[in-house]
């Protein structure tokens, strides 16, 4: 046997080293090439993919966390998600392709002309969301489509052409949290989903019978259009049994069918007076345990499981002042970290057993507002998606908020680490955010922000993002989640940045999930974002303040021209209606209308879709520090600049001359 491998090795065999040659480029061949293989082979079997124009095989898909492909997302030079939405794409979903791309996380293929049956879901196992809507599929789903499928989060399959009933696989998926099925023609009953649902929509189908209980604080626009569906949120179902024929011996028919039909009856109307009634005693018995409660109340009744948060012997625990400097030491586990060098205002015991409300449960985590034994007011945020960051690069970073020093920026007082969460502590501030302030209930007590007010936040916003451009230049988006509800106000209106810089921070699948960065237009086209993406968040947050309408492109999964606010602004420009944009409720703006118009100019510079047409933020902050009202002569000039943004916008000339009739 020796002799035979001797003589093979010394005998010059082309064949053989041709094999030897393959099977070493085999062997030598990276995950990273047979991503690239198979997402051309994937392209390869679209129709239209005229949009993936730089899916290049010279480039590699991903550098660390930055994609170099559009579509793709990345996450450690891997790639875990393609975002392929509103390109125009169309054929079959191969999924047999993706399946070969173990680290593939999401899909989204919303919003193209993708036809046929649905793919075979289920052997893409460990995928944890995928988005099909607004696309060609039809035909029925196959009850097991997906099953086994653990980790699926988020599953969007609305307004397509399925048909069939709703496969109960979906009601078995343990993790399953948003599920849209809307306006397709699904038939029969919905499955009962046991897990913690916390998004469903089945509206606009042909579906039936009762909604299941677990469904049934759901809002009722969510199974509209279902003309047979009943039961809470809807109308209550009444069961009808159908007479038997008297030609058939009733023992040898079968049992006739339960037929649900919606009634509005008295027994109904009473009812639901005795459940008023038994819904007003149990808030009685509420109240009264409460008040009995207060005597010891605390964070920890305001969360499931802070218990979790207390460190063994923690009662010995001393608090830490980061600023001594060095990495985080093994002693610094389980204990409140400064940033400011007040290591008598309270500790962790303080915070866990204050007084506490809940102010908000969002994507990245809830915020609690504690009242601590002297009286002083604190928002405690607790963040669950923080967990890919090591001790000493999260303790670093902290170290780096906390040398940050702004008028203008909500500074961030101790933290709490621990692996699986982080508590960052903030001052509470009375007055909320400038989202209260522009979306919230107005009365005469409580009126509306007047023209000055909101110039001067916008105005310390600037001031607030300028600072921490200049004090954190390595980082890609300074701030990252700019957005009304991110900026607070003080007694004299004057704004606050929160959850600034956390960017580097947050765990990747949920900052491109959740983070009004990955909104923008960049974002969508190019998988990437820039230092003028925070200046895109500014535009909107600009436009936000000037028209008080809600940024609908903050509610989508993805950036969407259709929901984009400068959208709206561009389409009111175009009607000719200008003076529908501004909000009806600002007060102060008789002789204000140059400053306005120059505020949309540039709000509306600020977000344009290609992020080197944007203005540099230091050229937006130097333009509303130097606005002024402006007489008629200026006010025109404005006006022809405004118009030539919306010209750049496919607008119509002159539509802005309606604002001063």
């Amino acid at each position: 046997m020796g002799t035979h491998i001797a003589r093979l090795v010394r005998t010059p065999n082309p064949s053989l080293l041709l094999v030897l040659l393959s099977l070493l480029q085999l062997a030598f061949v990276s995950l990273g090439d047979t991503d690239i293989e198979n997402l051309l082979t994937f392209k390869d079997s679209l129709s239209n993919p005229s949009s993936l124009r730089n899916w290049n095989a010279s480039i590699s898909p991903c550098n660390g966390d930055i994609a170099n492909w559009i579509g793709v997302l990345c996450l450690k030079n891997k790639i875990w998600g393609l975002q392929l939405e509103s390109m125009g794409l169309g054929g079959l979903v191969n999924i047999e392709i993706l399946d070969a791309m173990p680290t593939l996380r999401i899909i989204s293929l919303m919003n193209n002309n993708f036809e046929g049956k649905i793919p075979e879901i289920k052997k893409l196992g460990e995928l944890k969301a995928l988005y099909l809507s607004n696309n060609r599929f039809t035909g029925d789903i196959p009850d097991n489509a997906f099953e086994g499928m653990r980790s699926l989060k988020n599953l969007f399959l609305a307004n397509n052409a399925f048909t069939g009933k709703i496969p109960s696989s979906l009601a078995t998926l343990p993790r399953l949290l948003v599920l849209k099925m809307e306006g397709n023609q699904f038939v029969g009953r919905i499955p009962d989903f046991k897990q913690n649902v916390k998004v469903v929509n089945f509206a606009n189908n042909e579906l039936e019978g009762p909604i299941p209980a677990s469904l049934s604080n759901m809002s009722a626009s969510m199974f509209s259009g279902n003309k047979n569906l009943c039961g809470p949120p809807l109308e209550k179902c009444s069961l009808i049994s159908p007479p038997p024929s008297p030609s058939v011996v009733p023992s040898a028919s079968p049992q006739p069918p339960l037929i649900y039909k919606k009634t509005i009856s008295a027994l109904q109307i009473a009812l639901i007076v005795i459940s008023i009634l038994l819904l007003l005693a149990i808030i009685a018995t509420v109240i009264f345990v409460l008040s009995k409660r207060k005597q010891n109340p605390g964070l920890l009744n305001a969360t499931d499981d802070d218990s979790s948060m207390l460190p063994p012997n923690s009662n010995d625990q001393e608090k830490k002042v980061s600023d001594s400097g060095g990495m985080m030491k093994r002693s610094d586990y389980g204990k409140l970290i400064f940033l400011k060098g007040e290591i008598d205002r309270f500790d962790l015991h303080d915070l866990l057993r204050a007084s506490a409300e809940v102010l908000g449960s969002g994507n990245l985590g809830a915020s609690y507002k504690a009242i601590i034994m002297n009286g002083e007011a604190l928002v405690v945020k607790r963040y669950k998606q923080m967990n890919n960051v090591g001790r000493e690069e999260f303790h670093e970073h902290m170290r780096r908020l906390g040398r940050l020093d702004h008028e203008n920026l909500l500074p961030v007082e101790a933290y709490y680490y621990r692996k699986e969460e982080k508590l960052l502590v903030c001052n509470f501030m009375e007055d909320g955010s400038l989202a209260s302030h522009l979306h919230g209930n107005h009365s005469v007590d409580k009126p509306s922000l007047d023209w000055r007010s909101r110039l001067k936040i916008i105005k310390g916003v600037g001031r607030g993002l300028t600072y921490l451009y200049n004090e954190l230049p390595s980082l890609v988006v300074p701030h990252g989640h700019l957005k009304s509800s991110n900026v607070l106000l003080n007694d004299n209106f004057e704004p606050l940045l929160c959850d600034y810089a956390l960017r580097p921070v947050i765990n990747q699948e949920q900052a491109h999930m959740y983070m009004t960065a990955y909104r923008s237009p960049e974002h969508a086209i190019n998988g990437r974002i820039s230092r003028k993406t925070d200046v895109w968040c500014l535009g909107i947050l600009i436009l936000e303040i000037l028209t008080g309408k809600i940024p609908e492109n903050y509610l989508t999964s993805s950036y969407d021209s259709n929901t984009n606010l400068a959208t709206w602004v561009n389409e009111i420009v175009k009607d000719k209606r200008t003076s529908k944009i501004f909000d009806v409720e600002m007060r102060g703006t008789k002789n204000s209308k140059g400053e306005m118009i120059c505020l949309l100019k540039i709000g509306l510079s600020c977000c344009e879709d290609d992020p080197d047409a944007r203005p540099e933020l230091k050229e937006v902050v130097q333009e509303i520090e130097e606005m002024k009202d402006r007489d008629e002569h200026e006010l025109s000039s404005t006006i022809g600049e405004v118009n030539a943004i919306m010209s750049s916008r496919n607008a119509r000339d002159g539509a802005f001359s309606s604002f001063n009739r």
